[in-house]
């Protein structure tokens, strides 16, 4: 059977990258980490499983699912991972060298999708992998500053656009696919 749930992920990826912004700009270095617990958790649980479904199956066409299946699971295993850390009450640093290469991946798959051209909005989508990508490279050293309010406003605003480009994307997705699969049916 048929399955697409790119859309799940285009949304929940947006909302994570939300959260992340609000974290970054209002919650770093916050006295109440716990309250962050839940929204990192959801994110990271939604980003797992589907990620490791599209990348252990191939459900969809092609590179699309290297592309958004791998970095769903990268996005997901730290989204989790920081739900897990803010509620125990660890230091995050050593999640942000973990985000540094999953930026470097989520970098270079961006520029490659403008390359190929993937996607109905290769442009967009790129820039999108791209500022992911940046907010992943940048995280050690926004962890490492977290005082700099400067270093903190910039990350969000780059988080904050790359989450507003998925949830267009996303919102797109969902669209067009409840026209395309309206007489779909189960063989």
């Amino acid at each position: 059977m048929f399955v697409d749930y790119l859309t799940l992920m285009l949304i929940n990826l947006a909302a994570g990258l939300a959260l992340l912004a609000a974290y970054v700009y209002f919650g770093l270095g916050e006295a109440n980490q716990k309250r962050w617990v839940p929204g990192f958790g959801v994110v990271g649980a939604i980003a797992l499983v589907t990620g490791l479904h599209m990348t252990l199956t191939w459900p969809i066409i092609g590179s699309f699912n290297i592309a958004f299946g791998e970095t769903t699971v990268l996005f997901g295993i730290l989204f989790a991972a920081t739900s897990l850390t803010l509620a125990m009450g660890w230091d995050l640093f050593t999640l942000g060298v973990y985000g540094f290469f999953a930026g470097l991946v989520s970098l270079l798959i961006g520029v490659r999708i403008i390359n190929l051209g993937l996607t109905k909005t290769p442009l967009l989508t790129g820039v999108g992998f791209v500022l992911v990508g940046l907010g992943g490279i940048f995280s050690a050293p926004a962890l490492h500053l977290k005082e700099n309010r400067l270093l903190r406003t910039i990350g969000s605003i780059v988080l904050l656009v790359a989450a507003l480009i998925f949830a267009f994307i996303g919102l797109g997705a969902y669209w067009g696919h409840l026209a395309s699969f309206s007489t779909w049916q189960p063989k």
